[in-house]
């Protein structure tokens, strides 16, 4: 999917003229936010509708945060649009699974997280996982329009 562009020496700057993007990741809970500012960037750059841009942005965020609390880094996000049906394909890819859940989801109760997929499940028209021995990726395919 490209170069790795890593988002601290990229934030505030817009992804190239493709119509796709890869994005080295900071492994802290600043991370998601991150995420969404690349991601807005992109959406913006390829002209995706504002009605879609919202659940691409929340996917986004679902995907990094699920990476951060759950998995050891490296964290890596991978935006693409098809050309044709202008829609968003979404990957983050982890180090798989942490020994230790992350600050936030350690500190709640069961009930309080754990509803990240289920949303990716409400939002996506399609979405999957891979995983090998030091790495998984999740990824989610967002409709153009909501």
């Amino acid at each position: 999917m490209g170069d790795i562009i890593d988002a601290r020496r990229s934030a505030g700057r817009r992804p190239g003229p493709v119509d796709r993007g890869t994005w080295a990741l900071t492994h802290r809970p600043q991370a998601a936010r991150e995420a969404r500012q690349i991601t807005e960037g992109a959406l913006a750059q390829w002209k995706v509708a504002p009605e879609a841009r919202d659940l691409v942005l929340l996917a986004v965020s679902e995907l990094v945060t699920n990476a951060v609390e759950h998995a050891a880094p490296p964290l890596v996000l991978h935006l693409s649009r098809d050309p044709h049906t202008g829609q968003v394909h979404v990957e983050v890819t982890d180090g798989g699974p942490a020994a230790e859940e992350g600050d936030w989801a350690a500190s709640c109760a069961g009930g309080e997280h754990g509803r990240g997929l289920a949303i990716i499940d409400r939002i996506a028209v399609a979405h999957g996982d891979g995983r090998q021995a030091d790495r998984a990726t999740y990824w989610a395919d967002l409709p153009v329009v909501a």
